[in-house]
């Protein structure tokens, strides 16, 4: 079976995907279904676990990036109960440090989901402007994150998947950033709006 062609990718003129400048890694993965079917641009092809929950995905990037979301392909109508059905994000400079800074609930998910990792400046409320009933995030405020947060790597962790599946597909990842991603020093041009303690420990250069 192939999967779905699905709805087309939001195109975000204010984004760009930054996941080519980092360094990815996997908790297991089976032989020929790894990194790069991950990051192959097919949404025919998928990385398949081979260990135990939680399933992780390593994004380590050499310099600070500023990420404003995470876009994850998956099809539930294919792939069943290898389809995820919980998903958190952590951040941090590396694995010794991360934060949980998101958690989704996936339903039945068909094509692409959008992880959003900070709020639009403005403050319209995130499930106002795109309301997704395949992607729910745990926590709606992202944790009072404006525009994007600041991070050396994150972590994708697969929690469950659907009818209790065990091994996990996930047929493609990208990372979204703005353009000139190069995170800004001062408050006003960065925009970052951190309000809980966890996120605040991302606002300052290392």
């Amino acid at each position: 079976l192939q999967a779905p062609v699905g709805p087309p990718l939001p195109q975000m003129e204010e984004l760009r995907e930054i996941g080519g400048e980092a360094a990815w890694s996997l908790s297991s993965a089976k032989p020929g279904n790894g990194v790069e079917q991950l990051r192959d641009s097919s949404t025919d092809t998928f990385w398949q676990s081979d260990g135990p929950q939680p399933h992780l995905i390593n994004i380590q990037f050499r310099r600070k990036v500023c990420v404003t979301e995470v876009r994850i392909y998956t099809s539930y109508k294919v792939d069943e109960s290898y389809t995820p059905s919980c998903v958190s994000v952590r951040i941090g400079t590396a694995h010794h440090d991360l934060q949980e800074v998101q958690v989704v609930d996936l339903r039945e998910p068909e094509g692409w989901s959008v992880v959003r990792l900070a709020r639009p400046h403005g403050g319209v409320p995130p499930l106002e402007v795109s309301p997704d009933a395949a992607c729910v995030p745990q926590d709606p405020l992202m944790g009072g994150a404006v525009d994007f947060i600041r991070t050396h790597f994150i972590q994708l962790a697969v929690l469950s998947n659907h009818q209790k599946g065990r091994d996990t597909h996930i047929r493609q990842i990208r990372v979204y950033g703005p353009w000139g991603n190069s995170a800004p020093l001062h408050a006003e041009a960065s925009s970052l709006r951190f309000q809980t303690p966890v996120l605040r420990q991302f606002e300052g250069i290392r």
